[in-house]
């Protein structure tokens, strides 16, 4: 386990932002020290329609406008009817095409498939960030941060509780009871095309595969300046490949627009560690700990810990913690499941486990979480 303790690199991602750093005033991309992407980044991808698709609106959709609507006829054929049985999936950030064939998509990619169709069929998109609770989640020590988008289709969306036009539909993949009183604002198209480009970066650096994450990271930057999250992306990559002052000067343009952003602060003092300045490294965490005593993870950390040495009352009451402030993880749920089981709790364990598996977001976790209850079951 690699620096749990100080929650060192963390990044923004969209699944389904903040004050927007400044122009760049010196170079902030380094292409010479990155091997060309396996594949073609292009903007125009992540709404193109294939011919399934076409063939989809022309022959499944558009029969049915003429007497429901083009809004109503779209949303029926795509999440009413059952004809795709569109499942959620959050393994990768699909653009509109591969959610399509894959029948499957994170709150983002969802997103985009349904905006690719309605343009398909010359409806008005437009599209909201939702001022929502932050939601977490991690691979390996890499922590993301996922904010959360919708789309309105046929005019601009009211906020919930404000009065809806019955001509305007949003598309929204919250449970109806988060959407009372949801409160949004407008982003442009580009935006939504930086948040898929910063999350195939942030899935490429989950992978590893530091030179993909470079050019998806670089390329959110270009399409959408004013997108902060790219910027922390970038100097994660940085960070990864071994490149601290560029990654230093990343976060630092972030910090200078925005000083207390934690999630700069916590990269910036994993840079200064790294580069031998401790002084500096101490004092951004303090700074940090004075802004967010107890970051994401922080109980689950401890808890990990208190399970490694045998407290098993301990890690079960640190799980608890976790789960009571972000019960939407799985695998907070999970570990309070083991801590439970190794107590001897059995019913309580099944409990949690039932929950990992019901707040899985992809199949192999599903799939996993649900092979464990059937043991858990049987023993």
């Amino acid at each position: 386990m690699r620096h749990w303790a100080s929650l060192l690199l963390s990044l923004g991602l969209a699944a389904c932002a903040s004050a927007p750093p400044p122009p760049p005033h010196e170079p902030l991309f380094q292409d010479a020290l990155f091997a060309p992407p396996a594949q073609p980044i292009r903007a125009a991808d992540v709404f193109a329609l294939n011919d399934e698709m076409r063939r989809y609106v022309h022959e499944e959709i558009a029969p049915h406008a003429r007497g429901q609507g083009r809004q109503r006829a779209l949303i029926d054929a795509l999440y009413k009817r059952g004809q795709l049985k569109l499942e959620y999936d959050a393994a990768m950030t699909r653009n509109a095409a591969q959610a399509f064939d894959a029948r499957a998509g994170n709150c983002l990619s969802l997103v985009i498939m349904t905006a690719a169709f309605a343009k398909e069929m010359g409806l008005q998109v437009h599209y909201q960030s939702a001022y929502t609770d932050e939601t977490w989640s991690r691979s390996g020590d890499l922590l993301f941060r996922s904010g959360h988008v919708n789309v309105t289709l046929g005019g601009r969306f009211i906020d919930a509780g404000s009065g809806q036009d019955p001509t305007r539909f949003t598309v929204d993949f919250l449970p109806p009871d988060e959407l009372r009183g949801l409160r949004t604002r407008a982003i442009s198209e580009d935006t939504v095309i930086a948040m898929y480009m910063n999350n195939r970066a942030a899935e490429s650096l989950a992978d590893e595969r530091l030179d993909d994450a470079y050019w998806w990271a670089r390329e959110a930057i270009v399409r959408s300046p004013d997108f902060a999250s790219a910027y922390n992306t970038l100097g994660v990559v940085y960070l990864r490949h071994g490149n601290g002052l560029l990654a230093e000067q990343v976060f630092q343009r972030v910090l200078e627009r925005e000083p207390a952003n934690t999630r700069a602060l916590a990269n910036l003092a994993q840079v200064a560690e790294q580069l031998g300045h401790a002084a500096q490294a101490q004092a951004l965490r303090q700074q940090l700990a004075r802004l967010e005593p107890h970051p994401p993870f922080h109980f689950f950390h401890l808890g990990r810990a208190a399970m490694q040495r045998g407290d098993y009352v301990a890690a079960r009451d640190l799980f608890a913690k976790e789960v009571a402030r972000a019960d939407y993880y799985h695998e907070f749920h999970f570990w309070l499941g083991l801590a439970h089981y190794r107590l001897g709790e059995m019913e309580l364990a099944r409990k949690e486990l039932n929950l990992a598996m019901q707040n899985s977001t992809t199949r192999g976790d599903h799939d996993l979480y649900a092979a464990k209850l059937a043991w858990l079951r049987n023993h």
